[in-house]
């Protein structure tokens, strides 16, 4: 919770500092490249700390502010992402300096292009495909972006000491308590309905009126998402698995955000069932084949069904005029996504790491985060570790 806390304050002051001035907004100055007599949007030159949305008179310029509002809490959920990867050996210290890696380059960058009026917003404009990329509740800017950045920091820090035995088989090591989880889930879903639904009036050009909608296919993506995940694995197991189901209905969430405002609620719904059935087995390859230690299943719920959403809105997404080419929009920012927050991220963060190690000590994972960290047990109680994690 404290590193939670801590993501959330460093990605909002960088993010006021200069991560809103590269994303900017609609209408804003940007820098462009001509290419072919078409101007390119590449990033944005907004002012830094928010200069200029309060004008002389007193009265905040309505749109800007409303955006620059919406990226503060889009970053600090972006930089949540890869806490639950990370969780059990990532330090804090490392963790902050991600963050204001993300907070200044990858996530305003990104941001610019799909929700600032950048070149991938254009694709419709100057390549006649479909309305151009389409990110309405930030499937691929916010979730996408920071399930990649935590594939990457997975791959830096390596599994959890004890997680995979010496024949390479993983071991569960089970979170202890369900029920906060599954309350988690819950809380999750009201909150994605004002965040979809600002997404769309803000960088999808839609009617307040359509906000219905949005929440109605939220809810049924949702649903459809947390029965996939409980179907397959009571199938697969014998019974449904409680944390497996709650990231299917996150996964419903991720996966639904991009297109909220044009699905059909019955393409809604498939989008979930999809998601849903993507993120158990996302989390099986990735665990028992890759060896990527993902205690959270960030990577699965948000990066997975952050991509597969993106796809669906050029699959089943409904819009005013001729949307031809719509998938071909979608395809580029999915490879705009591996192309550039990837790599950028994972480089980021392993030079990062040469000079503020990410990884803790053997001797920190043996006593846990807490003590290690803040100096407080959070069981003083509990043995957390047997002997065969203190002999590897």
């Amino acid at each position: 919770m404290m590193s939670a806390l801590c993501v959330v304050s460093v990605a909002c002051l960088v993010y006021f500092i200069c991560g809103r001035s590269w994303q900017g907004s609609l209408g804003e100055q940007a820098h462009t490249v001509l290419i072919k007599g078409k101007a390119w949007d590449w990033l944005g030159a907004a002012p830094a700390f928010f200069a200029g949305l309060f004008p002389a008179a007193g009265q905040p310029h309505a749109y800007a502010l409303l955006t620059a509002w919406m990226g503060m809490i889009a970053v600090a959920l972006a930089g949540l992402i890869p806490l639950g990867s990370g969780a059990e050996r990532w330090r804090l210290n490392s963790i902050c300096a991600s963050t204001a890696l993300l907070a200044g380059c990858t996530f305003p960058v990104f941001a610019h292009w799909a929700w600032g009026g950048g070149w991938m917003a254009k694709l419709g404009a100057n390549y006649g495909l479909g309305m151009g990329y389409v990110d309405a509740g930030g499937a691929g800017v916010i979730h996408a972006t920071g399930g990649l950045t935590a594939l990457a920091m997975v791959w830096i820090l390596g599994p959890r000491r004890g997680k995979y035995g010496s024949d390479g088989m993983p071991m569960a090591i089970p979170g202890h308590n369900a029920v906060l989880v599954l309350t988690g889930c819950i809380l999750a879903a009201a909150g994605w309905l004002g965040l979809n639904g600002a997404g769309a009036i803000l960088f999808a050009g839609v009617e307040p009126g359509q906000v219905a909608l949005v929440a109605v296919n939220t809810i049924l993506a949702a649903s459809a998402g947390a029965l996939a995940a409980a179907v397959i694995t009571r199938a697969r197991f014998g019974m449904p698995d409680a944390s497996l189901s709650a990231n299917g209905w996150v996964g419903g969430l991720v996966a639904v955000s991009a297109g909220c405002a044009f699905l059909p609620s019955a393409a809604a719904v498939l989008v979930g069932l999809i998601a849903g059935a993507l993120v158990p087995f996302s989390v099986e390859v990735l665990e028992l084949r890759l060896e990527v230690d993902d205690p959270g299943g960030s990577i699965s719920v948000h990066a997975v069904a952050g991509i597969w959403g993106v796809l669906a809105v050029g699959l089943f997404g409904r819009f005013p005029g001729n949307s031809s080419g719509q998938f071909i929009a979608q395809l580029v920012g999915v490879a705009t996504l591996f192309g550039f927050v990837l790599p950028v991220s994972w480089g980021a963060n392993y030079l990062l790491n040469r000079f503020v190690p990410c990884r803790a000590t053997r001797e920190g994972e043996r006593q846990g985060m807490d003590l290690f960290e803040l100096g407080a047990g959070a069981y003083p109680d509990f043995i957390t570790h047997n002997d065969e994690y203190s002999s590897r």
